[in-house]
């Protein structure tokens, strides 16, 4: 089953056992269960491709396991072996309900957004009885696909919750999320991972993916900006050769060599899966860098601003619609080069 904001060919994370990186907070939020301070709803964010869907499904597992841990425990981990974990791994279990973009039936096709029928599901199945007479979880990945009619009718249960009911709600972007979630809910943000983690994390899934290159993946951590999805798209493939042209490009600014355009939009132009994402992350990266730095004066910095938005609209027009990468490459320089003489 197609699922979105999953990378092909990689294990979901809900099959994952280890959590890198957030020892403390796994540890805390322990520590709240064992004294019944667990919130009824936990709204988990943070950046892409950080653990916060692992960290979901490790608390889910771990509730509907029973929700026992021994005394010198302190994280939610379940062995590999319990039938809850072998369950929640395959959706089948009777109290777990996950709101997700997936395919669904004969359709291939993924929905932009989490339909509002499938929220519609969360009264029905916190009204009935628990199979096992414990927990009901309901899990969201991620609420940032939520439209409208979604976001309200998850509302209405999240405000008056049935006893023993659990919402595991999973987000990227916090500040976007309606405040009448926010306010019935705990936030738990969870940082960025250091390099260090990164590369244990890929380490962690390097025998389960094919196509990861295991020479590449220190590198790949190292630019990951914390990220663990990001580090697989870039030590898949030729995602750091991309990475890197990119940076050698915007280096040379504003006189950036043609040839070496012409070559990169080649690339991009081959590669139709994560090229123009990693392309349009170097760029944003170099920008962000820039006025993090102080680096420009004020007048370029607004003209900078303005080719930002257009680096993120002609791109994403690129891909929906196919378009030129090479003529995307040349286009975004150009935009870039004014910008720096201005």
């Amino acid at each position: 089953m197609s699922e979105g904001d999953v990378l092909p060919g990689l294990p979901h994370p809900r099959t994952r056992a280890n959590l890198v990186g957030h020892a403390a907070q796994e540890a805390d939020l322990l520590a709240d269960w064992r004294s019944g301070r667990f919130p009824h709803a936990l709204l988990i964010g943070g950046s892409e491709g950080i653990g916060k869907a692992t960290l979901a499904y490790r608390i889910a597992r771990f509730v509907l396991a029973g929700g026992q841990a021994e005394a010198a425990q302190h994280d939610f981990s379940v062995a590999p072996g319990h039938p809850a974990f072998r369950q929640v791994a395959a959706l089948t279990h009777p109290d777990l309900l996950v709101l997700r973009r997936a395919a669904e039936g004969e359709d291939e096709k993924v929905p932009t957004v989490i339909p509002a029928e499938m929220v519609r599901r969360v009264r029905s199945f916190f009204g009935a009885t628990a199979a096992g007479g414990g927990w009901r979880v309901c899990i969201v990945d991620a609420v940032d696909d939520l439209n409208a009619f979604g976001a309200n009718a998850l509302l209405k249960t999240l405000e008056e919750p049935p006893p023993r009911a659990l919402f595991l709600l999973v987000c990227h972007t916090p500040g976007r999320v309606l405040p009448t979630i926010r306010s019935r809910t705990r936030m738990l943000r969870l940082r960025d991972l250091s390099d260090g983690d990164v590369l244990t994390a890929l380490q962690d899934l390097a025998a389960d993916v094919e196509d990861l290159d295991p020479a590449a993946l220190p590198a790949a951590a190292a630019s990951a900006g914390g990220s663990v999805r990001r580090a697989l798209v870039l030590a898949r493939g030729a995602g750091l050769e991309v990475r890197a042209a990119t940076l050698r490009l915007l280096e040379q600014m504003p006189n950036a060599r043609p040839e070496e355009m012409h070559a990169l939009g080649a690339r991009l132009q081959a590669d139709k899966a994560d090229g123009l994402d990693l392309f349009v992350e170097a760029v944003s990266d170099w920008i962000a860098a820039i006025v993090t730095e102080g680096r420009w004066e004020r007048r370029r910095l607004v003209r900078l601003g303005e080719v930002w938005d257009k680096v993120r609209r002609n791109a994403g027009e690129a891909d929906t619609f196919n378009l030129d990468r090479k003529a995307l490459v040349f286009r975004i320089f150009t935009e870039l080069a004014d910008a720096a003489r201005a």
